[in-house]
């Protein structure tokens, strides 16, 4: 987007014609893939991972599934399906969230950094608070949009609507930790639905304060107000002594925090008071006087190298402002996928850009309510708690390892006219990598949305296939020709653009067999053989690819989350018109993944890729 030519950012992201959730009951109802289509789909998946005879074992389980214990299954899976509008939404949701006992931070949480970096919000000391209050105040208004059901409401490349049900979440949700299941718990409403939370938390120096961040007709605060309020905090926090910290609690396991949270709650009404502030709030805020000196130190630092004691790892959306003025955020993955973060986070960008980085508006304060400190009542339990969750969770976070690189020899343009399409060119490019690393294939995941659905999310594209394997296989070959590489390219990429297609629509294999191994809980037998079987963790079912990938867009706002594996990658890339940006994550402790070396790799082979097939006339993929 021109910088002189920005249009004004209220008319691309709002609508006064149509109601953000005005289409939801229009949508069609979420399928249930036929059973034959999904071990089809999820046997082409095993084969590049295993030998010859294991796939023979693999096929025989899989055929005795089907026509045995998997038919019963389905059987009892179409039931509810035929009742429900999303039969997997409450499933999804629990089974791959709210029942895992794993710290949200570094292994769970979303990352997301500010592109504001890269144009008029470079690094630099004392724009901290200014900084935060134009950022808030834009996305306060972005609450707003949806408050107002005014937020466009989005479509797909066909025009087909979209479902918007994740906004709803966006803003005053918070997980609640559980003894055996967490809780997800929204306070926001509509304006026709009633009252909602107007109050914001801010967290520094181990303290929480709260102040409303709109006025009594719930229009935003003006930037100088909110850095007015966020000064006061900073200022009383600076002459007094730090608090106690309570904020490390959030990294700790589900389990324990929940057991510290109750405790808590039971001390002192005001604790149960002051958790509800915090939970109901739009969103919190966090004050840090660390100074991350580039993207991958930033992103490293706010998942993982974090001071814990002033996150709050809970809450759907937790915004860091970093000394140096660099903005990043922290989101919980449960209530929303990545795009609802996407597209506030590029609604702020825009208004940023218009402005030059500056607030243009009026520079008047007006008389505003003090923020309030929320004091927590705690015992020896709680502050020996508060401690080991914050070793607890340093240990964790110094595990992780991000690096991000900005590729800056062809992006979105050049491969549009090459008739290649740019997310599968990028997918096949880091397949290629990895293969070039390892000399082996890796399991892949790529989310494919499936909001054109009521209340969709994503299905698992898993996209090393056999062709992206041959593909791999002729690029590492010193004896194949161009024209073999080319064609085999050409061949995965279609393979890939199907099955994303496909994954589109639930026609994958992953969200069935989750509803399959879950019925099969639900009426209390044992997990079928083809769930227990070698194969479907080697293509990695289970939560076991190697290779964790997520294509974030078209725009400026980029994010990304830590590797699934051990020794597996994160790899969460954006592109505009002229550049690919990638944040490869690894854990320190493999001895196997090195997040700087697969970097370097992934941009060598984008590099074979751009003399392969961008600088003569190619062969056409089908987009």
């Amino acid at each position: 987007m021109d910088d002189q030519n920005i249009p004004d950012p209220d008319l691309l992201f709002s609508s006064e014609d149509e109601k953000t959730f005005g289409s939801e009951s229009e949508l069609p109802s979420l399928p249930l893939p036929d059973l034959h289509h999904t071990l089809q789909r999820y046997l082409e998946s095993v084969k590049p991972h295993v030998t010859d005879e294991e796939y023979r074992q693999t096929e025989f389980i899989v055929q005795q599934f089907a026509s045995g214990v998997g038919k019963e299954l389905h059987k009892k899976l179409a039931e509810k399906a035929r009742n429900e509008r999303n039969w997997l939404e409450k499933l999804w949701e629990e089974k791959r969230y709210l029942e895992s006992d794993i710290p949200l931070a570094p292994f769970m949480n979303l990352i997301g950094l500010g592109p504001y970096y890269h144009h008029y919000w470079t690094p630099k000391t004392g724009t901290q608070l200014e900084r935060a209050g134009i950022l808030l105040h834009y996305d306060t208004k972005f609450w707003q949009f949806i408050r107002r059901e005014k937020l466009k409401a989005e479509v797909d490349n066909k025009g087909r609507k979209l479902c918007m049900n994740q906004f709803r979440r966006a803003f005053s949700t918070c997980r609640i930790p559980g003894i055996f299941r967490d809780q997800l718990i929204s306070h926001f409403k509509t304006e026709s639905e009633g009252p909602t939370p107007l109050h914001a938390v801010v967290l520094y120096k181990g303290r929480f304060f709260c102040f409303d961040i709109v006025d009594e007709n719930e229009e935003p605060l003006r930037p100088p107000e909110i850095q007015h309020q966020l000064t006061l905090i900073k200022d009383l926090c600076e002459r007094e002594p730090p608090g106690i910290g309570l904020g490390a609690l959030t990294g700790e396991t589900r389990k324990k925090w929940a057991e510290v949270r109750r405790r808590l709650s039971a001390l002192h009404p005001e604790n149960f008071y002051n958790l509800k502030k915090i939970e109901t709030s739009i969103f919190t805020i966090t004050l840090d006087d660390f100074e991350p000196k580039d993207n991958s130190e930033a992103f490293t630092y706010t998942g993982g190298g974090a001071n814990p004691r002033d996150r709050w790892f809970d809450k759907c959306v937790n915004h860091v402002f970093y000394k140096n003025g660099i903005c990043a955020c922290i989101c919980d993955h449960a209530p929303f996928d990545g795009m609802v973060m996407v597209t506030g986070f590029y609604y702020i960008d825009i208004n940023i850009k218009r402005s030059k980085g500056k607030w243009q508006g009026s520079m008047e304060i007006r008389n505003l309510a003090k923020p309030t400190e929320l004091k927590f009542h705690v015992d020896s339990v709680v502050m020996e708690a508060i401690l080991a969750a914050e070793k607890f969770f340093l240990a964790n976070a110094g595990n992780l390892s991000c690096t991000i690189f900005k590729y800056t020899k062809y992006g979105k343009k050049k491969l549009r006219r090459c008739r290649y399409h740019p997310d599968t060119h990028v997918q096949l490019a880091l397949q290629y990598a990895y293969y070039k690393t390892h000399h082996k294939p890796a399991p892949v995941h790529e989310p494919a949305t499936t909001r054109r659905f009521y209340h969709g999310r994503t299905e698992t594209l898993r996209s090393c296939t056999m062709e992206a394997v041959e593909f791999c296989r002729v690029m590492c070959s010193a004896n194949a020709s161009i024209q073999e590489q080319k064609f085999a390219y050409i061949k995965a990429a279609n393979k890939h653009n199907k099955l994303m297609e496909e994954a589109k629509k639930l026609r994958g294999c992953d969200r069935h067999l989750l509803g399959l191994a879950t019925i099969a809980d639900e009426l209390g037998i044992q997990r079928p053989l083809l769930f227990q079987d070698k194969s479907f963790t080697k293509s990695g079912g289970g939560g076991n690819f190697e290779l964790f990938t997520s294509f974030i867009g078209y725009t400026p706002v980029f994010g990304g989350v830590g590797a699934m594996t051990k020794d597996g990658y994160g790899c969460f890339y954006h592109m505009e018109d002229n550049y690919i940006e990638m944040a490869v994550t690894t854990w320190r402790t493999s001895n196997i993944a090195n997040s700087e070396k697969f970097a370097q790799v992934i941009q060598e082979c984008l590099d074979h890729l751009d003399r392969l097939l961008l600088t003569d006339t190619p062969l056409t993929a089908k987009l």
